[in-house]
């Protein structure tokens, strides 16, 4: 499954409120509007089905730093498949509450039993916002996902990856940081000035970089950023 480090953009509300006073009213029937953030669709999690063992408060359940081996279809509102281990033959393992995996998984995956069923359906700031990912997922789509937890191990503790990524240690992270911090741990050969490598580095800001000064602090920052013990 594609992921881009991106995480924990913020939900917000919506209404539109009409203020005028009377005397306005009188005058000329100015009406004036004030409108309050959009309200964001938040993450759906059905339970499809339990174990046959069950998932009593005795069972063990997904936790963050867990590894979970998964398996999983995606599909976009209209239908179309883009992803499933179905075609690969093999599990998607990752480590919960890290960063690994999209904002919508980090929170749907967590306290679940092996064995358990869920149908996840993730808004697009949840997953990969306005800009999308590849040809497969186009911008500002809604996920849905059919999942099945097969396996949790124990996983790592995390690193500290702002002070990795943080280069010159002045509790800021740039856009010339996380690009040679990308092309630093990418296994594949990453061409800086590439449309592609230039659109991951767009869509970690347009979910990091809270208040678009460009540049992410550690407040912002939704990764590891703790030593943590």
């Amino acid at each position: 499954m594609v992921k881009i480090s991106v995480f924990f953009c913020l939900l917000v509300s919506v209404c539109l409120s009409v203020v005028a006073s009377e005397e306005v009213k009188e005058m000329d029937q100015e009406v004036k509007e004030t409108k309050e953030p959009e309200k964001k669709p938040d993450l759906k999690i059905e339970v499809v089905s339990l174990p046959e063992k069950g998932c009593d408060k005795d069972a063990r359940k997904s936790q963050r730093l867990d590894i979970l081996s998964m398996k999983y279809t995606g599909f976009l509102e209209n239908g179309t498949k883009f992803e499933s281990t179905d075609d690969h033959n093999q599990e998607f393992s990752f480590q919960l509450g890290v960063g690994q995996v999209i904002q919508g998984w980090e929170r749907g995956m967590l306290d679940m039993c092996v064995g358990e069923k869920r149908k996840l359906t993730v808004p697009p700031h949840l997953a990969y916002g306005d800009i999308g990912a590849g040809e497969r997922i186009p911008p500002a789509a809604t996920l849905i996902f059919e999942c099945e937890l097969v396996k949790i191990d124990n996983g790592p503790k995390p690193t500290n990856v702002f002070n990795e990524i943080d280069a010159d240690k002045d509790g800021f992270i740039t856009r010339k940081e996380v690009s040679e911090f990308l092309i630093k741990h990418s296994e594949d050969k990453i061409e800086p000035e590439s449309e592609e490598h230039q659109k991951v580095l767009d869509n970690i800001f347009l979910h990091e970089d809270k208040d678009k000064d460009g540049q992410i602090s550690k407040e912002e920052f939704s990764g590891p950023k703790h030593d943590e013990l």
